[in-house]
């Protein structure tokens, strides 16, 4: 398996072979090369960035994302999840509008003030 790394600039073409329960990385050049691949073909993870609907007329959507990764094969069930939601209350950017998703111990916060002024 061939991965890019995306943990720093470098984007190191790593190469990732697994042999039962051995997994060998080749191709870093730094040990967070090591670590991202073998989190990518063991656990991966990601952040999610989209909007939800909201009951304001003045913002119909707001921008909202995790404030941390969760499991790849999550995301589809938090997007069905936010697809359903309808945002109620006026929020803070940085506030959170739904909290540990999927007991991940990652929230899903607000990334815009535009419901409420922000304080200066």
């Amino acid at each position: 398996m061939n991965l890019v790394c995306i943990v720093c600039p470098n984007g190191c073409r790593l190469t990732v072979t697994i042999d039962g329960e051995d997994i060998t990385v080749t191709g870093q050049k730094c040990p967070k090369g090591k670590t991202y691949a073998i989190a990518e073909m063991t656990e991966p993870k990601r952040s999610v960035t989209t909007t939800v609907r909201t009951v304001f007329e003045e913002a119909p959507v707001l921008p909202v994302r995790t404030n941390g990764e969760i499991p790849k094969d999550k995301i589809f069930d938090l997007m069905k999840l936010l697809d359903g939601f309808v945002l109620n209350k006026r929020i803070k950017r940085g506030e959170a509008i739904l909290r540990n998703v999927f007991d991940s111990g990652v929230d899903v916060i607000a990334t815009s003030g535009m419901l409420m002024k922000e304080e200066t």
